[in-house]
């Protein structure tokens, strides 16, 4: 039986790689921080089927442990403080985490072992100020976030761990994605979450940033099986991962709003408070790479996501208001 280390295991991505690699009859090892607010809300249902440690991207003494003790074949490394918008609020905490715990984490593993297969959740959002349309894997980076600066030292202190310690180690580019499990903060599920409560009647407006915005969406479930494997290569290399399309936040409010039959231009207000201090205009990724030597392409299109997210809020949403 192959044995994981997934850090992140409460986030997103890490709920969804989780399920994932115990489909594939993996032991699951994934860690949080210990603290006595976690939330396992997103792993409650495999909870029981997953060891749970303790460890700390800002403590490497804490990470060669874990490795120590548990001996993985793979570390999947999704921890990070994950939110553009705090980067700028938190901008020292975001480089500690985001981009120093990638070196810590790879230094626990050249010295526990370096045959440990390392995936880092690289980002879309190291592209920023993109020099071309769309990205690709050899695109400069011109990150537009305090959270854009700290992905990229944490890509490029993979390539260079990899370069230098000749372990396998790769990262994934990862374009946004998106579920019903994403955090209320990101601006999808936000506008889910509003819709529901709006169809409800529990909320009267949605407020917004810059509505112009053009991304590359994803579902997260989909995008786990890349990580997945990324790993199983007989090389590292890195990968984006990505749909090719690309869509506005506009659009992404229409088709929400569309969905429970209602105009979005009658409840989204846009708000100054809500721009950032330097957006980022427009990303779409080429994952060619990825389809031709991961085999690997997304299934599930951008209306088939918002359509889930939609109906996973109004569920949501529902019980709150019958609760009320």
């Amino acid at each position: 039986m192959k044995k994981a280390l997934v850090t992140g295991l409460t986030g997103q991505d890490g709920s969804y790689l989780a399920e994932f690699l115990l489909e594939k009859g993996y032991h699951v090892v994934g860690m949080i921080r210990r603290s006595s607010t976690v939330n396992f809300e997103r792993i409650a249902h495999i909870q029981d089927d997953i060891e749970i440690v303790h460890g700390d991207l800002l403590d490497e003494s804490s990470l060669r442990h874990l490795l120590d003790q548990h001996r993985p074949d793979e570390v999947y490394n999704l921890a990070a403080q994950s939110f553009v918008e705090t980067s700028w609020q938190q901008a020292v905490l975001t480089g500690e985490t985001t981009a120093l715990g990638v070196t810590r984490l790879l230094n626990a593993v050249r010295q526990a072992d370096p045959g440990i297969r390392f995936y880092q959740a690289s980002s879309s959002e190291m592209f920023g100020k993109v020099r071309e349309v769309p990205q690709t894997e050899e695109t400069p980076f011109h990150p537009r976030s305090p959270y854009g600066v700290a992905k990229v030292y944490g890509h490029w202190i993979t390539v260079n761990y990899r370069e230098s310690y000749d372990l396998h180690a790769t990262s994934g580019i990862l374009f946004n994605h998106e579920s019903p499990r994403r955090g209320l903060e990101f601006v999808t599920r936000k506008i889910t979450n509003h819709v529901a409560r709006i169809k409800y009647g529990l909320a009267k407006e949605l407020r917004l940033g810059d509505l112009d915005p053009r991304r590359d969406w994803g579902f997260a479930g989909d995008y786990v099986e890349a990580m997945w494997l990324m790993l199983q290569q007989d090389e590292p290399s890195d990968f984006v991962v990505s749909t090719g399309e690309t869509h506005s936040v506009q659009e992404f409010c229409q088709m929400a709003f569309d969905l429970v039959d209602l105009n979005w231009q009658d409840w989204v207000v846009q708000d100054e408070r809500f721009r950032r201090p330097a957006e980022v205009d427009l990303l779409v990724g080429d994952a060619s790479k990825a389809h031709t030597e991961l085999g690997w392409k997304p299934k599930t299109t951008f209306e088939d996501l918002i359509k889930m997210m939609i109906e996973a809020d109004l569920e949501l949403v529902g019980r709150q208001a019958y609760d009320i």
